[in-house]
């Protein structure tokens, strides 16, 4: 799996340094359309891993309609350092190598934003 910054500004690595709550992961998946199935077996496996842990709070996953190779995983955590805890763990690690050969993440961090009569913070 390649990983890709969102940001050029900061990676998710540094973000992961902060203590910040709650936070929103979002990770954009692209893999070959024909290694999608193989992907989607992966995330659930990734998924129940994550839902076992402290701070985990939902997680949503989308696909790119039309036979799209593009899935954006959708995560809520209490906190950075709940989401850190469990991502650093060796037994995720391990999991990130089951990964399609085609796979490419590219995740960052999020706090939801307040626009006065749009939405709420």
């Amino acid at each position: 799996m390649i990983f890709k910054e969102m940001s050029n500004a900061v990676s998710v690595r540094q973000q992961m340094q902060h203590d910040d709550g709650p936070v929103v992961l979002i990770n954009v998946f692209t893999v070959d359309p024909d290694q999608s199935e193989e992907l989607l077996e992966v995330w659930a496996t990734n998924a129940s891993f994550m839902k076992s842990q402290p701070g985990f709070i939902s997680t949503q996953l989308h696909r790119g309609i039309a036979n799209s190779g593009v899935f954006v995983n959708y995560a809520v955590w209490e906190s950075v350092d709940f989401y850190r805890n469990a991502f650093t763990k060796p037994e995720f690690q391990a999991l990130l190598d089951d990964h399609p050969a085609s796979t490419v993440a590219s995740a960052h961090l999020f706090k939801k934003v307040g626009v006065p009569g749009i939405c709420v913070s």
